[in-house]
């Protein structure tokens, strides 16, 4: 474990609360919104560390939903599509209430079946200003059966 700020140190994993599931730097996560009406926000660890004291706190990258960006939901927006924005943040381990899996638009494409924890990603997000990366993709229409 690497020393940081103060009597930090870095974890290496976590176990949420009341389940056997381990997060590591890297995983997807769940995160508990203030308002529970609301969907669980989605993240990426970057990094864990702890007071020493027992509390672990996740800095995360976060990932929007359509409707969470500028501009909103457009009818090309898969139900399960997210950004991956440029917005970090620092929050208490605790409000981790799953794992998820964030996949590429097309390992998504080939998976058979899709959980409630598959989302996929194929923009990235600059929150401050709206724009995304790459600035368009390919979007197919449904063909009609003959």
């Amino acid at each position: 474990m690497a020393k940081t700020k103060q009597g930090k140190r870095d974890v290496d994993a976590y176990t949420i609360k009341g389940t056997n599931k381990v997060v590591r730097v890297g995983d997807c996560v769940l995160m508990r919104p203030a308002d529970t009406d609301n969907p669980p926000y989605v993240a990426r660890v970057e990094r864990m560390e702890s007071d020493g004291r027992g509390s672990v706190r996740v800095r995360v990258r976060w990932y929007y939903r359509p409707e969470e960006a500028k501009g909103g939901r457009r009818p090309f927006h898969g139900a399960k599509e997210l950004f991956l924005s440029d917005h970090f943040d620092t929050q208490s381990a605790h409000t981790i209430e799953g794992k998820c899996i964030v996949h590429s638009f097309k390992s998504y494409t080939k998976l058979d079946n899709v959980g409630p924890e598959d989302f996929y990603c194929r923009f990235d997000y600059k929150a401050a200003t709206g724009a995304f990366t790459p600035d368009r993709v390919a979007v197919y229409k449904a063909l009609p059966f003959l």
